[in-house]
C-alpha cells in the first residue's frame, strides 16, 4: 500500500517508519514547511512578562519549539500550562515543563473546560501565523481575555520530484495532519494538471481529524476516513484498517 505523506519533512519520518512497520511504503511529498520568526518582539515582551498571565495553551509542537527558542531561561513564571494533544504534552515534558491540563480530545474546543472560571484572565496563545479563531473566540466569550501571538508560520514548499510523479502512477492513500497541508496540496496538484476528485489509483484521503476533515470536504474531497485518535499514531492505525 502506498501512502502518500504530505507534513512537513522533518516532521515526517516517525510517521514513515512506522508505516514502513506495517509493511506499508511511505511516499514523502510534503506541502509546507514550518518557519519561526526571527524577529518576534510580541512573544519577547509576552516571555518577559509570564507572570501576567493565568494560562499559557500550546495546541502543537511548533508552538512549543517557537516559544522555547525564545525562553532562554527555565520556566519559572507562576502560571499554568496546558497542552493540546499528546505529542505536544511530550515536547513541553521533554524540556522540565509541569502540565496543569491535556484534554482528553485533541482539538482546540476541548480545552476550554480544563482552565475553569477565566473571568478576567489572561491567556496566553502562542499559535500558528494563520490559525482557527474558534479558541480565542471562546475564551473571550467566557470573559476570558485572549493573546494570541503568532510564533510560527506554514509555508508553501516546492513539490517534490519523485513524489509528484509517484502521486502521478498512482498511490492508495493521501494523509492529512492540517488543514494547511490540505490547502496548499490542492494548489500542487492543480498546478500539475490533475483532478481533485479523480486523482490516479484513486486514493483514500485520510485525515489526522475533524478539523483537518472539514477543511479536505470544503476542497472538494470526497470519501474521507478520519482517525479516532487525533495523532499520526491514530493516522496508522486507520490506515492498518483500510
Amino acid at each position: 500500500m502506498k501512502v502518500l505523506i504530505t507534513r512537513p519533512r522533518s516532521q515526517a519520518d516517525s510517521f514513515a517508519a512506522a508505516l514502513a512497520d506495517i509493511g506499508f511504503e511511505p511516499i514523502f511529498f510534503p506541502v509546507i514547511e514550518i518557519r519561526a520568526f526571527e524577529e518576534n518582539v510580541a512573544l519577547d515582551r509576552a516571555i518577559a512578562k509570564l507572570d501576567c498571565y493565568d494560562w499559557v495553551v500550546f495546541t502543537s509542537v511548533n508552538g512549543v519549539d517557537a516559544f522555547f527558542d525564545r525562553q532562554y531561561s527555565p520556566l519559572t513564571a507562576n502560571v499554568k500550562i496546558a497542552a493540546i494533544g499528546p505529542k505536544t504534552a511530550a515536547a513541553l515534558e521533554a524540556r522540565g515543563v509541569a502540565l496543569d491540563f491535556v484534554p482528553d480530545e485533541y482539538v482546540a474546543e476541548a480545552i476550554l473546560p480544563g482552565l475553569g472560571d477565566l473571568r478576567g484572565r489572561w491567556v496566553l496563545l502562542p499559535r500558528a501565523e494563520i490559525a482557527r479563531k474558534a479558541l480565542p473566540e471562546a475564551i473571550t466569550k467566557a470573559g476570558g481575555v485572549a493573546h494570541e501571538i503568532a510564533v510560527y508560520q506554514t509555508v508553501p514548499v516546492e513539490p517534490d520530484a519523485d513524489g509528484l510523479a509517484a502521486l502521478k502512477s498512482g498511490v492508495d492513500a493521501v494523509t492529512f495532519t492540517s488543514p494547511s497541508t490540505v490547502s496548499n496540496f490542492v494548489e500542487i496538484i492543480r498546478s500539475a494538471g490533475l483532478n481533485l476528485l479523480s486523482l490516479p489509483g484513486n486514493p483514500k484521503i485520510a485525515c489526522i481529524g475533524p478539523i483537518t476533515q472539514k477543511a479536505a470536504e470544503e476542497a472538494g474531497f470526497v470519501d474521507l476516513v478520519v482517525a479516532e485518535e487525533y495523532t499520526a499514531e491514530g493516522l496508522v492505525e486507520l490506515l492498518k484498517k483500510m
